[in-house]
């Protein structure tokens, strides 16, 4: 197995502005905050980051320069619900600025943390109302105690009794052992409302169905689904001389692309600065790059499942929610990992081992071509450079993987699998609301949505965004045999005419170019945006879904740069009534033409349930593609040497492509 290079956080150091905090930054900004406020009797840090520098000092930065260095703190307090943001400057080790927040469905409440899930487990199965429901279904205590309570993030509808109050809502499934797949049983018709700064349960709510908890177990650790296939024969990925890219702290170079790797607790992986280098000439492409939030809409209206809408970013954190990649299982071949520096909730640094993997891929061939007449062929063979990680949300994994080609395209990839999420039905009732996984349960149908967020630099920060269409053009003088097509173009010049929509039917697609430079033909340097055309939010308008997802309305929105304009649905979309976000941000109808403009793409995947997706669904995929239009002179991928043969009586022989 080839070795694997992994980047110790405890030992790194700062090198660059856009560099991640190390551990010891980390703990350094949560002392001098301890230290320069009250800060509560019980004070919790959801997010602590970089607070990433303006990018003009980014831009302006060389090497061996000094430059800023701040850390952005979220502080919770959980015994009063006290909320605020700090700024610790680290060269002066000074407390920068202190913001405390307002917390209610106008602004929003500070993301759930992980200690939330454990204590409305604990206050739920300590109520009453909740235990006598579980006897009702004829649990008895040992099987009580044993049962997965789910705390769920709680949307926001207008129930006055949870206005302004940090709450999760909390359903129940029951577990046979300790690691039985609990969502095989669901108890179907039972919901607990917890505030988690009363410690209590304040709304219970028991449809009395008394619909039978399903018992048959689908678990899938290795022992159950045993015996497994023996015709499956060993697949090797080798790179004896190594890999090709090469790493220097948080930056990577590889082939003719440069950029930096960057984590948030919120974000996850973060692409920086990246950059093609096309004849000695390193030329910018996107400045910043990452995932900003992804929404998941569940279609059931029954009260245990209407309000489920998680905002996996915004409310819970897919950084603080990374997985530790392990090699053979989620990378495979000669793997970089990247160790990140983070925070618990507590405050306290420690290091994400293997939280980003990085390698190389085969990926089929590039180009190729066989011409009869001359004798002459020539192919060549893709390679693809992947950088990953994987956030585990609830029942639900999440894949995040951008590919970087030979050839200059940029393609993001979700990898969506995990358990769906279940509900139980009476004996012979069809699910309405989704479609069946067993003779027992129904999936709800639901979106997941994603949302990219792309500060665009093609050839430097003046870019516009363009739409096209392939249309038919009728028979005519112009199109006398009917065989014409043509590609309208057309300039987006304001924020709020640029929400767009996919269309199948007409192929169309969006380009963001540089208008201030021409190539050789004659046209500005871009890069091509081609999305999937799926279905965007199907919720009603006038819905809370609707309002609090609204970024997952329309596939492409184009903003001015504006560095407080970082997320899709807001700062803080956990427990916000909506109005916040994309659709708030473009209302101030700016102008995006030749401007430093960021491409929000939302994307995603509409899943009907079907018993193939349990007990854990096979991954499905969404993503995107940036592919270059105009940039190059010569496509790159002219510079790919051919392949040498290989293997067995492969001496002497010519090229193989």
């Amino acid at each position: 197995m080839d070795k694997i290079h992994c980047k110790s956080a405890k030992t790194a150091e700062v090198r660059h502005p856009l560099d991640p905090l190390t551990i010891e930054e980390i703990d350094g900004a949560c002392r001098i905050l301890r230290e320069s406020k009250d800060i509560g009797t019980l004070p919790r840090f959801p997010f602590v980051e970089l607070n990433e520098p303006p990018k003009s000092e980014v831009d302006a930065y060389v090497d061996g320069q000094d430059f800023s260095r701040t850390a952005f703190i979220l502080t919770l307090d959980i015994a009063t619900g006290r909320a605020a943001e700090a700024l610790v400057d680290l060269r002066t080790n000074n407390l920068a600025s202190w913001k405390e927040l307002k917390t209610d469905h106008e602004n929003g409440h500070p993301p759930i943390i992980v200690e939330d899930f454990f204590r409305a487990a604990e206050i739920v199965k300590a109520d009453l109302q909740w235990r006598n429901a579980m006897v009702k279904r004829g649990l008895t205590d040992s099987e009580i105690d044993l049962i997965q309570v789910d705390p769920i993030s709680p949307g926001y509808f207008e129930f006055e009794p949870y206005k302004g109050r940090r709450i999760l809502r909390a359903v129940s499934y029951y577990r046979a052992f300790e690691k039985d797949n609990a969502y095989a049983h669901p108890i179907e018709g039972v919901v607990a409302v917890v505030d988690l700064i009363e410690g209590k349960v304040i709304s219970f709510f028991d449809d009395g169905r008394m619909v039978p908890i399903p018992r048959k177990q689908y678990n899938y650790d290795s022992e159950t689904l045993s015996p497994a296939r023996t015709d499956l024969k060993p697949l090797e990925i080798v790179q004896p001389e190594g890999p090709s890219f090469t790493v220097d702290g948080w930056k990577v170079t590889w082939q003719d692309w440069e950029f930096r790797v960057g984590f948030t607790p919120r974000e996850g992986l973060v692409l920086s600065q990246l950059g093609f280098r096309d004849n000695g000439r390193l030329r910018s492409i996107i400045y910043r790059a990452s995932i900003t939030e992804m929404a998941v809409p569940y279609a059931d209206p029954t009260p245990q499942h209407f309000g489920k809408c998680a905002f996996d970013a915004g409310e819970f954190g897919l950084g603080k929610l990374a997985n530790q990649l392990e090699l053979g299982c989620d990378c495979l071949g000669h793997i970089h990992y990247f160790d990140v520096p983070a925070s618990d909730d507590l405050g306290n640094a420690f290091v994400m081992k293997n939280a980003i993997c990085m390698h190389e891929e085969d990926y089929g061939i590039l180009w190729k071509h066989n011409e009869f007449r001359s004798n002459l062929s020539e192919t060549r063979r893709s390679r693809r450079l992947v950088v990953s990680f994987f956030a585990t949300v609830g029942n639900y994994d999440y894949g995040f993987y951008w590919y970087l080609y030979q050839e200059g395209t940029i393609q993001f990839e979700a990898k969506l699998t995990g358990i769906v999420q279940t509900a139980a039905l009476m004996p012979d009732e069809r699910y309405e609301w989704g479609g069946m996984i067993t003779p027992s349960m129904g999936g709800p149908s639901h979106q997941h949505f994603f949302n990219a967020r792309l500060h665009m630099a093609i050839d430097g920060t003046g870019n516009s965004v363009t739409e096209h269409e392939y249309r038919r053009v009728p028979i005519g003088p112009d199109n006398p045999h009917g065989n014409v097509f043509k590609v309208s173009s057309e300039l987006l010049e304001n924020e709020a005419n640029a929400t767009r929509e996919a269309d199948g039917a007409t192929g169309r697609f969006w380009k963001v170019v540089n208008p201030n430079v021409k190539n050789e033909v004659g046209n500005a340097p871009g890069y091509k945006v081609v999305v999937m055309p799926a279905p965007t939010l199907l919720a009603d308008p006038g819905s809370s879904v609707y309002k609090r997802a609204g970024f997952a309305s329309k596939h492409i929105w184009v903003t001015p740069y504006a560095p407080d304009e970082r997320f899709a649905s807001g700062d803080y979309p956990n427990e916000h009534a909506g109005e916040c976000g994309l659709p708030v941000y473009v209302r101030q109808n700016r102008s995006i033409d030749n401007k430093d403009i960021v491409l929000w793409h939302s994307f995603g995947h509409t899943h009907v349930c079907k018993p193939e997706d349990f007990p854990v669904m096979p991954v499905e995929y969404a993503g995107f593609t940036l592919k270059p239009n105009n940039f190059f002179a010569v496509s790159p991928a002219m510079k790919i040497p051919a392949a040498k043969p290989h293997g067995a009586g492969s001496e002497g022989l010519p090229k193989c492509c």
